[in-house]
């Protein structure tokens, strides 16, 4: 019988290396996976490279992970927001690398990883400093920057509803790189509110299909970050 539950974020850790290439799902404090993070910080891995849309707000989930050190590089497209102290603090330290990649190019490394498709073009960056020391191609006379694909390890993800084979739905916003980061993860992980029986989430509406998961836990009050950051710096 297939059962992709895990009992505990800490256990779904398993296996996770040092020096893994982790794609961390969310957008702003919008689909979030804290808890795994949390529990990949209790687990102790090191040396991380972390991808994902920002670089962590406030105290909790990315950002604690950067905050204690565990965290080499990160890769995203805003470094910066008003509640990123951990990260700005680490990189004016020395303490830890940063790639910046525009928005729709870091989308779309994920994708092309998913799908197998190893680099790609892109027109995005063409004459910037983003574009240094990668290769240029002319297609019907203009400049295309080439972009590899992720090289991902492990994809840490935030999903509504799932049943025990891993068939998942999202919540509205909460969506954001879910979908396209769990093909992308050679080991996906993926935390939900609610697990369900088999079947209880129509075909149709199946957002990311049971073949892309491998890891399951259940976290039926996840922590609010939003809500955290506001009580303690206000709204």
């Amino acid at each position: 019988m297939i059962d992709k539950q895990f009992d505990s974020a800490l256990e779904a850790m398993q296996g996770i290396e040092d020096g893994a290439t982790v794609l961390i799902s969310g957008f702003g404090e919008s689909g979030n996976p804290t808890e795994l993070c949390h529990a990949l910080l209790e687990h102790g891995a090191k040396g991380l490279t972390v991808v994902s849309n920002n670089a962590g707000n406030g105290r909790h989930g990315m950002a604690k992970l950067i905050g204690s050190g565990n965290v080499r590089k990160v890769i995203c497209s805003f470094p910066r927001s008003s509640h990123s102290f951990h990260f700005t603090k680490a990189y004016r330290a020395g303490k830890i690398e940063l790639e910046t990649v525009p928005q729709g190019t870091l989308a779309e490394r994920i994708r092309a990883a998913g799908a197998g498709i190893p680099a790609f073009y892109t027109p995005t960056s063409v004459g910037t400093p983003l574009a240094e020391g990668k290769e240029i191609r002319q297609f019907d006379g203009r400049d295309y920057v080439m972009e590899h694909a992720f090289d991902a390890d492990v994809a840490l993800v935030k999903a509504h509803r799932g049943d025990r084979w891993g068939n998942l739905t999202y919540r509205k916003a909460q969506r954001n790189f879910g979908p396209p980061m769990c093909m992308a993860g050679r080991l996906t992980i993926v935390q939900v509110q609610e697990v369900v029986d088999l079947g209880d989430i129509a075909p149709e509406i199946v957002v990311t299909p049971s073949i892309f998961v491998d890891r399951i836990v259940r976290v039926a009050n996840p922590i609010n970050e939003l809500a955290l950051i506001q009580e303690e710096f206000g709204p």
